[in-house]
């Protein structure tokens, strides 16, 4: 049980490595070309975009969690489910929503002309497609992360605090700025980075909008180029700066688990009840993300689906689906029985071996599936190629695509990609397990397998099923790993609502980009749920 620990965090950093090996055995001259060619626009445009996202997020979501943690306004209770809602979306979901609303033909130009009398030329109206309608999209989507961070930690605060600067004279929000704020930064700053993170990983977006960053100049030197050491340099750039972020991130969960004082909670203090035009304001403040990041994309896609034509009991529709639900439901299940493996031997044999096992299987979040596809056919298409050769030469047999054309180099990329959310998930469950467990269960004779069997699954196997659920919507909403490596006739429906937009149908895309909401549903409300429920 411990050796498989091993191989299932070797199977997540061999990617990586193998993306970094693929950059580093290039030739110079490649790299002077990267350096003087594309790498400064790529990393201007994608740092841009990092710190308009990491800036909104940080404020919508702060902002939002302090007013339905603190206060008493209408739509309060519901609000506080509602903000969470946005994560469902993947960003280029939204992107085709807003796309066919906002652009020339859509119905708010075309409304604007009808109301004015204006031609196409005789106003300005701010164009979707660009770096701002692309940071806009990914603010909207990726707020909840810090939303939900900063709501626990606003209701796990000592209330004292806060108190004792108001009797001093403070009112509420140099009180928030004083004492609230200061405290709950690592939960804060830890979901920034976080939206940071999803950021630089997201591919669909940019490509959409024809932003230039280091994800699609990887997909764009991979397909488009063929220059596959461009490809994987590229991809050793961005891996850089994953890791950077992810190592800021680890230092300020760390500095989290001490930023929480004792005593009473905010949930305990009696809400004040905000009147007139501050209470309208709150709630409209709340509102707002909600409409922009679920109301009204929602809306958008079920008049675009409805004029399609198309169902998804369509025959096409139910292959996809399908496709996407085996892809996720075989990923999730080896991922998550993964994570449990790399847990119990954390819990078992504690020290700087397992914590090292437990970070490099983790890795993974911080890098984008695009890197780890890239990390993955390099060597995989070398083995492919290896392989028909020799089966050519001495036995007149072709075998084709063994590997890099199956389904199961998909999921070693998911596994790769998904493995760190998994070990969140099931450790969160394991904390709650006291340590005198293991030693009885051990005095009465139990071995590791009935150990983890009987006492530890038993236990947490709540946070399993949060786990399996977090993983499976993931993978369903995947994008980059899944284009660069779905074998031939196996679409999902990711991919199939990316090639529709691509293709400027849509309308058409508007159906698997629906399904795609439905089922970033399930996790999202279940996590609210969790989250009610520590904070009775």
């Amino acid at each position: 049980m411990y050796r498989l620990a091993w191989v299932v965090a070797a199977l997540c950093v061999a990617p990586i490595l193998a993306a970094a090996l693929a950059a580093l055995g290039g030739d110079l001259q490649t790299w002077r070309d990267v350096l003087s060619t594309v790498l400064p626009r790529y990393t201007a445009t994608t740092l841009a975009l990092v710190v308009i996202v990491g800036s909104g997020a940080a404020v919508i979501g702060t902002a939002t969690a302090w007013l339905v943690t603190v206060y008493r306004f209408p739509g309060v209770r519901l609000l506080e489910v509602a903000l969470a809602l946005p994560l469902a979306f993947p960003a280029y979901v939204l992107a085709y929503a807003y796309t066919s609303l906002l652009d020339h033909p859509g119905p708010v130009q075309t409304l604007l002309r009808d109301v004015t009398g204006w031609g196409p030329r005789d106003y300005w109206f701010p164009e979707i497609r660009s770096l701002g309608g692309a940071a806009l999209m990914l603010t909207m989507v990726l707020y909840p992360y810090v939303y939900l961070l900063a709501r626990a930690s606003f209701r796990q605060q000592s209330s004292n605090a806060f108190l004792v600067a108001r009797t001093l004279g403070r009112p509420p929000l140099a009180a928030f700025w004083a004492v609230a704020l200061p405290m709950a930064r690592p939960a804060i700053m830890g979901g920034t980075l976080l939206a940071i993170m999803e950021t630089i990983a997201d591919y669909g977006t940019v490509a959409f909008f024809n932003v230039q960053t280091f994800a699609t100049g990887i997909y764009q030197a991979w397909f488009s180029l063929g220059e596959r050491a461009t490809a994987a340099q590229l991809s050793l750039c961005l891996l850089v700066f994953a890791l950077l972020l992810a190592g800021l991130e680890r230092a300020q969960r760390g500095r989290a688990r001490r930023a929480t004082q004792g005593g009473a909670r905010f949930e305990v203090l009696t809400k004040p009840q905000l009147a007139g035009w501050k209470a309208w304001g709150a709630t409209a403040i709340c509102l707002l993300p909600v409409l922009l990041g679920f109301l009204i994309p929602v809306v958008m896609l079920g008049v675009m689906a409805w004029g399609s034509g198309q169902s998804l009991l369509q025959p096409r529709y139910v292959s996809l689906m399908g496709n996407s639900v085996l892809l996720a439901a075989v990923a999730s299940v080896l991922t998550v029985l993964g994570a449990i493996l790399i847990g119990f031997r954390a819990r078992t044999k504690p020290g700087r071996t397992s914590r090292a096992l437990v970070v490099g299987a983790g890795l993974g979040y911080a890098v984008p599936g695009g890197v780890i596809a890239v990390g993955l056919m390099v060597p995989m298409a070398g083995l492919d190629n290896a392989i028909d050769s020799f089966m050519r030469g001495n036995f007149g047999v072709r075998t084709g695509l063994l590997i890099t054309g199956s389904i199961w180099l998909m999921v070693l990329a998911y596994m790769a990609r998904f493995m760190a959310a998994a070990l969140n998930a099931y450790d969160s469950g394991m904390a709650t397990v006291p340590g005198h467990y293991d030693a009885i269960a051990r005095s009465l004779g139990q071995g590791a397998g009935k150990l983890l069997w009987r006492v530890h699954l038993p236990v947490a196997r709540t946070s399993v099923l949060t786990a399996l659920l977090i993983v499976f919507v993931d993978v369903m909403k995947e994008l980059p790993a899944t284009l660069i490596l779905h074998p031939f006739n196996f679409d999902t429906l990711a991919v199939q609502a990316y090639r529709l937009a691509a293709d400027e149908r849509l309308r058409e895309a508007a159906v698997p980009s629906l399904a795609l909401v439905g089922f970033g549903l399930i996790p999202v409300l279940l996590l609210c749920r969790t989250i009610g429920r520590e904070s009775v």
